[in-house]
Parts: structure tokens; C-alpha cells; sequence
């Protein structure tokens, strides 16, 4: 028997390693949670982050991600005062200010 390391993932699965095929399920949508750990503090309730990238995630972006239940990571690519601008817009939309 292998000893099990928990901070270490001993398997991954790609969309090319499974095939779902279409069939009757007694589970309902409602019944099922997809919720993911992003950080220890961090719970999301849905397992989608968008990419730090500047063409891809501004603040509009996380924005959006947030109110979908995932989180999108602000690029690096302004000043130290712009990200900072950019995170407590994020954080008042969130918060409906």
C-alpha cells in the first residue's frame, strides 16, 4: 500500500481523460455542489478562475466572475496604485456598494 501524502495530488484528469456519455440520473441539479477550495480561506461555487492576464482580467472581469460564484485574479501589469484601485472596486461591487 502507497503511503498517502495529502499535500501532494496523486492523480489528475484532463477532458481527454473522461467521456461522459449522455444517460438517465436520479440526481438532481439542485442536490449536486461543485464547490471548489481556491485557498484555505478562499471557498468558490464554482471551479472557475480567470487568467492574470491584461487582456483577459481587469476589474470588470473579476467583477463578473464573483457574482458567478468563481474569482478572477487581477494581472500585474499597472502600477501598485492602479491594482490597489482595481481590488476596492471589486471589493464594493461585491459588497453592492
Amino acid at each position: 500500500m502507497k503511503a498517502h501524502n495529502s499535500k501532494i495530488i496523486g492523480e489528475g484528469l484532463t477532458y481527454d481523460d473522461v467521456l461522459l456519455v449522455p444517460n438517465y440520473s436520479s440526481v438532481l441539479p439542485r442536490e449536486v455542489s461543485i464547490q471548489s477550495k481556491f485557498s484555505r480561506n478562499i471557498t468558490l461555487n464554482v471551479p472557475i478562475v480567470s487568467a492574470a492576464m491584461d487582456t483577459v482580467t481587469e476589474s470588470a472581469m473579476a467583477i463578473a466572475m464573483a457574482q458567478e460564484g468563481g474569482i478572477g485574479v487581477l494581472h500585474k501589469n499597472m502600477t501598485i496604485e492602479q491594482q490597489a484601485a482595481k481590488v476596492r472596486k471589486v471589493k464594493r461591487a461585491e459588497s453592492g456598494m
